[in-house]
């Protein structure tokens, strides 16, 4: 083992020491992030909801881990309950749910930020409406009217601002230097109905643990009849396969499998730079096109054939005229030479030169000398630059 790789092997594991130390002295600190995720045990996780879920309806309540779409693409159903919450849906599967709605189903949307395919149909806006730190959630029913949950925690304060006569307000925002703001509402839609409820955070572990704020949400889904309830989840089958899930979810590991990542990068870099063998030069081929353009022109030279090399050179120069200036060449008369001047810029007595060798180069009974040749091709040249 040379010296080099032991510097950084001891530095390595003196950076892991690090770690460990900082690893072992860190304070535990809460995740106040607004997941909604129904196998999260931080504040505002689903966690509690997901385990009480069954008794609140009477064990008629079915997890769906597909998408709307998918799955009533795959399944007739009759009239039931549908319930979203903080769930991001495609379009067509807000689709697939108003049309169970409008056959008969409820729907309950708790969602704080609700898709543009629900309030088009339904017609009602919603927006922020609050910027208190403390809201209180009440039912506007006289029934639940001691039944209420205080939000003191990152409350979304979201509300509905613009409500269609045809709509009902089930839910309230009250807040002290604020007028009351409607948060729950129940639309008619086809047969059925949509509710909607723009504060999903009484639903998550914070709340639903704190004494009386079960009786809250009960009151909530009370408004749908005891039936088949499906509740559409965020599916976690594609994270569930990745076999880094585990190690990527702990802290500790996580900071571990990226120090052992960096510290093997490192290894690979400096022993691959060692023990890389020389790499070869290996000569380019080699362009003969341009050998083969002289050898023809030493031949047509060498054999005086000028008229010939005239007749080709003006055939490019004409061929390039067509498709690049888009001139007809059909006629090589003065209007011919008009145009070519206006698009070349050249002068017209070199314009007029160049067309009166190109017509000799096309007379099969010409005389034409060397001379000619290399006039003619510095003059097309010329003109096409």
């Amino acid at each position: 083992m040379n010296k080099t790789f032991k510097t950084y092997a001891v530095i390595f594991v003196i950076v892991m020491i690090i770690l460990a130390l900082l690893e072992v002295n860190k304070k535990e600190t809460t995740d106040w992030r607004k997941n909604f995720d129904i196998n999260e045990k931080s504040p505002f996780g689903l966690f509690v909801f997901n385990n009480e879920a069954k008794d609140l309806f009477k064990n008629n309540l079915k997890k769906i881990e597909q998408v709307p779409y998918e799955y009533y693409s795959q399944h007739k159903k009759g009239v039931h309950n549908i319930i979203v919450i903080e769930n991001d849906l495609d379009g067509a599967s807000w689709k697939k749910i108003l049309d169970q709605v409008s056959e008969g189903s409820d729907a309950m949307l708790i969602t704080s930020q609700m898709p543009k395919e629900i309030s088009d149909s339904i017609g009602y806006y919603d927006s922020e409406i609050s910027f208190e730190e403390e809201n209180v959630l009440k039912l506007t029913d006289k029934k639940y009217q001691n039944d209420f949950i205080k939000l003191d925690k990152f409350p979304s304060g979201r509300g509905f601002s613009f409500i269609k006569p045809n709509v009902e307000i089930l839910g309230k925002t009250v807040e002290k230097k604020n007028t009351d703001q409607a948060n729950f509402i129940r639309a008619k839609f086809g047969k059925g109905n949509i509710y909607i409820h723009v504060e999903p955070l009484f639903l998550t572990n914070y709340y639903l643990l704190k004494p009386g704020n079960v009786k809250y949400a009960q009151d909530v889904f009370s408004y749908l009849p005891d039936r088949e309830t499906l509740w559409f989840v965020e599916s976690n089958s594609k994270t569930s396969r990745f076999f880094m899930r585990f190690i990527l979810s702990n802290p500790a590991l996580k900071y571990a499998w990226w120090v052992f990542l960096g510290g093997l990068v490192l290894f690979i870099f400096f022993n691959a730079k060692r023990k890389q063998r020389i790499v070869p030069v290996i000569e380019p081929l080699r362009n003969t096109s341009l050998d083969f353009v002289k050898s023809i022109g030493n031949l047509y030279l060498q054999e005086g054939d000028f008229h010939d090399m005239m007749a080709k050179k003006a055939q490019y120069f004409l061929n390039k005229v067509r498709m690049d200036l888009l001139i007809d060449t059909q006629n090589l008369d003065p209007e011919f030479a008009k145009k070519l001047q206006l698009k070349t810029g050249k002068t017209m007595e070199m314009i007029n030169e160049a067309i009166s060798l190109i017509k000799k180069a096309q007379d099969p009974y010409a005389s034409v000398m060397k001379e000619d040749l290399a006039r003619m091709n510095k003059l097309l040249d010329d003109i096409l630059k």
